[in-house]
């Protein structure tokens, strides 16, 4: 019923920063959160940053706290997360989910986009 599509992603340099989109097809309810998570090869798939759906609480895994913001317009079910300052570490495919609460692990989502490729390197 929901389906959700990141976009994006690319190569960039060490200290550049993007902009990731999530477009959300389909209905969000104000108790829902959406969230990013990435999974680098051979790694397990990691919480990057959240937000509930309808507030602009937000948590952050500590590792991209500072560097990372999560952001949403309701109106348009869109969902993006600037990241500045990219280092090497952030490389990964990035996805968006949609959960029943905007929390930090992935067994509380149940929505997921297919990814989009962030590559940073000199």
């Amino acid at each position: 019923q929901v389906s959700l599509v990141e976009s994006g992603g690319g190569l960039v340099q060490p200290g550049n920063s993007l902009r990731l989109s999530c477009a959300i097809d389909g209905r969000i309810l104000s108790s829902n959160g959406v969230g990013w998570f990435r999974q680098a090869p051979g790694k397990e798939r990691e919480f990057v940053a959240a937000i509930r759906w309808s507030r602009t609480s937000t948590f952050y895994a500590s590792s991209v706290k500072g560097r990372f913001t999560i952001s949403k317009n309701n109106a348009e079910n869109m969902v993006y997360l600037q990241m500045n300052s990219l280092k090497v570490e952030d490389t990964a495919v990035y996805y968006c989910a949609r959960g029943r609460g905007g929390g930090t692990v992935a067994y509380e989502y149940f929505d997921w986009g297919q990814g989009t490729q962030v590559t940073v390197s000199s």
